[in-house]
């Protein structure tokens, strides 16, 4: 996935910068920038081991990467020069590990180090680390890094050492195949082996895709911009909570009395259409969202054409890489391996989701009736509806639950529940260097070796809100950095970034459940770093993780949130610690399943249109008209453009592989089920120590189909996240058999072995 950064992408797609994830495209190496660096670092030099956050400077930051990437592209210019003086095909396989990724591991180390504390910095104090200047950090970075994967000797010595004979493969660990295995696509995936005219034709593709992309994104921004509604008329928004009401208040002093700006931005419009009980205000708002860079519209700002190019420049670049398409070039770096397996999964969810989503609507429409509303509900009113029947038939208040949850006793339980299950312990750890002095540092260490034992791995915590100096974005309000990847001897780091609330006028910052599944979810992303066991920084972690598997831990942690026991054990009254009654668990467990169908519905809606855009050529209006009835019990509405404006999926990095945010989704709950299945807290422990053995240690090392089989013993199935929203009926089976029992894609190589 080629990828051109600029300020207003990176604001807008940060997430995917930090995870630092594959890309198809070649490099495109920055001028060289500075080098100079005294002997000793200042990045990493304190007593602790751990980075001089104090000392740290843009400059330092500047100086580091630099001196750090030519070393990296040294290194692979040494090995290079290797084979080729002795010969690709003669370079023994017990040397490819020793001669080829020692090396460059020993140089990559060091530089992914600091590229993590320059990302930590610019989340955590943009005043210290600019967009401007981590831009200028980050694509020095990634060129540097990529400069191994495209290396043409590097390439073939890895390939011929992977297509070498069984007897002399088993000298590989599963972990060490992985790695070649990573190598030679990225290479591949790159256009390593395209040549000749197709090279530059590859070449002039990218670049367009890349102009393109930019194009449809910022005439996107532009659009959102440009809506802007006054409301100056209180009784427009008296369900407002008033948290909501400060943040669009033009004058946050006069929350209460106006006016307010409602724009296009997905919070924004999100929330409004939940409190605004006004109609025509909900219609007008939706309208102007569905239809922006339209032809209906602005014309100037129409992304029709810009979706168009793209769609072909994709399916031409899948083509020269010797794929059949866009999609099935995607999935080579997806857990699921083929088109029919994905089709076949989500085929087998909207089984379900239908029809209760139909049922869902039809008690959603006959209570909004009850309160008075006249008509059909269509889509825009479903919002609105929603939440007044979540607070009013399942006494579900997001605001009043607050008090419950503040944030040192959500922390304490979010720790305790890690050491629990996963046989650590969470210590924090005083007079580390920090970026700010709300930073917190965390040791883990393991359980079983005491008070005196060693960290196995270190994280930072900055979790409070600060309007002047820390990115904010409002649908996003928290990130894991990983800092270092334990390779190379050294111990893992990480950060949690977060926007909570601050503590104000003596109360502690009080999280909303929306905030407590957040940390949960950062935090399950923290421990596949931090726990991983494996010794390469390419496959440690989260990295080489396919990209349909990489949220599995997270949404493992926010399915164990929404346990009564953790529910408990996170929350206390801020005020005198008094328990989270019994009616407000039940109404949190049913928000969960709250018009599951309907959402599931949408989601699906997505990941089928996503992969109809990139299997096809047919005209993109055709495509949609052809979907939407399938998933929408709404008539679709003629002026609707929705794609053109879809970030994600036409220029973000998830075309053609939207469906993995519900893949990701079911692996969870599936293997949530095994907890959920063990009763005794002995057995859950049990439980909980195989998946810090195979999910949390694994990482990229081992692929995600096999991980998922030495954790539970069989393939993936669909049936747990249908349980789980409440909406699987074993009698839809006939005779209760379950639905599509083998999901799982075939893995990559013989990891068994490993």
């Amino acid at each position: 996935m080629a990828a051109s950064f600029c300020g207003k992408r990176l604001l807008l797609a940060r997430t995917n910068l930090f995870a630092n994830p594959r890309r198809h495209g070649y490099i495109v190496l920055v001028p060289e920038i500075g080098e100079d660096l005294p002997e000793k670092n200042p990045l990493s030099s304190s007593p602790h081991g751990l980075p001089e956050f104090n000392n740290v400077t843009i400059e330092k930051c500047v100086g580091a990467i630099g001196q750090q990437a030519i070393a990296v592209e040294k290194s692979v210019r040494a090995v290079e020069e290797r084979l080729e003086q002795a010969g690709v095909s003669a370079a023994p396989l017990s040397d490819v590990i020793k001669e080829i990724i020692l090396p460059l591991e020993a140089t990559g180390a060091p530089l992914e180090t600091t590229w993590g504390i320059a990302k930590t910095l610019y989340l955590g104090n943009s005043s210290r680390m600019p967009t401007k200047s981590y831009l200028t950090i980050h694509e020095r970075a990634r060129g540097a890094r990529r400069a191994k994967f495209n290396s043409v000797p590097i390439y073939r010595a890895l390939k011929g050492a992977l297509e070498e004979g069984s007897t002399r493969n088993a000298a590989l660990t599963g972990e060490e195949r992985r790695l070649l295995q990573k190598y030679v696509l990225e290479a591949k995936l790159s256009g390593i082996e395209v040549d000749g005219s197709s090279k530059l034709e590859l070449n002039e593709i990218l670049e367009r895709l890349s102009q393109e992309r930019t194009r449809f994104r910022s005439k996107r921004d532009v659009a959102v911009k440009k809506y802007q509604q006054l409301v100056d008329d209180p009784a427009l928004m008296k369900e407002f909570p008033p948290s909501l009401l400060q943040s669009l208040a033009l004058d946050p002093s006069q929350a209460m009395k106006g006016p307010w700006r409602i724009t296009l931005q997905p919070a924004v419009a999100e929330r409004f259409l939940e409190y605004c009980g006004d109609r025509t205000h909900r219609w007008n708002l939706w309208q102007a969202d569905t239809r922006k860079c339209s032809i209906h519209t602005d014309k100037s700002l129409e992304n029709s054409s810009h979706l168009e190019s793209i769609r072909a420049l994709r399916k031409r670049q899948a083509k020269l890489l010797g794929y059949e398409s866009y999609v099935h070039m995607s999935m080579e770096t997806k857990m699921a391996g083929s088109v029919e397996v994905v089709r076949g999964a989500l085929d087998e969810l909207q089984r379900y989701a239908r029809p209760a989503a139909d049922a869902e609507l039809g008690t959603l429409e006959r209570f909004a009736g009850e309160q008075g509303f006249r008509g059909p509900l269509d889509i825009y009113d479903v919002p609105y509806w929603k939440r007044r029947h979540l607070a009013t038939v399942h006494q579900f208040n997001q605001e009043a639950l607050k008090d419950y949850f503040p944030l040192p006793r959500v922390l304490g339980g979010l720790f305790q529940l890690a050491e629990d299950l996963f046989g650590v312990k969470i210590v924090e750890r005083v007079g580390v260097d920090v970026w700010h002095e709300d930073v917190r540092f965390y040791d883990v260490v393991e359980a079983a070796g005491g008070a005196t034992s060693e960290p196995i791995a270190g994280f930072y915590t900055d979790f409070y809100s600060r309007e002047s100096e820390k990115l904010a974005v409002a649908d996003n309000t928290g990130w894991m950095v990983g800092i270092g990847s334990g390779s190379s001897g050294n111990r893992p780091l990480a950060a949690l970034i977060c926007n909570f609330p601050a503590p104000m006028y003596g109360k502690p910052s009080l999280l909303t459940l929306d905030d407590v599944e957040t940390l949960f979810n950062r935090f399950g992303k923290a421990l596949q770093h931090l726990l991983t066991t494996c010794r390469y920084s390419d496959v440690a972690g989260l990295s080489n993780v396919e990209w349909d598997a990489v949220e599995v831990g997270g949404h493992v942690l926010s399915h164990l949130l929404h346990d009564s026991a953790t529910l408990r054990a996170i929350s206390g009254h801020y005020t005198n610690d008094d328990p989270l009654p019994e009616p407000c668990v039940d109404a949190i467990q049913r928000r969960r399943t709250h018009l599951a169908g309907y959402r599931l519905c949408r989601e699906l809606y997505h990941a089928n249109l996503d992969l109809q855009l990139h299997l096809t050529s047919d005209y993109w209006l055709d495509v949609m008209k052809s979907l939407y009835p399938r998933f929408h019990p709404f008539p679709l509405d003629r002026k609707d453009a929705h794609p053109c404006s879809l970030l994600p999926i036409v220029s973000g990095e998830w075309g053609a592989a939207y469906y993995g945010h519900l893949w990701a989704r079911m692996i969870a709950a599936d293997v949530y089920s095994a907890f959920a299945e063990a009763k005794e807290p002995a057995a859950r422990q049990e439980v909980g120590r195989r998946f810090r053995d195979t999910f949390l240690a694994l990482g990229g090392g081992c692929h995600p189909s096999e991980v998922f089989r030495r954790f539970r013993g069989r393939d993936p199935s669909p049936t747990a996240l249908l349980q789980t929203l409440g909406i699987y009926k074993p009698q839809q089976q006939g005779g209760g058999a379950q639905p599509h029992p083998k999901t799982g894609g075939t893995p990559t190589g013989n990891d068994e072995q490993q």
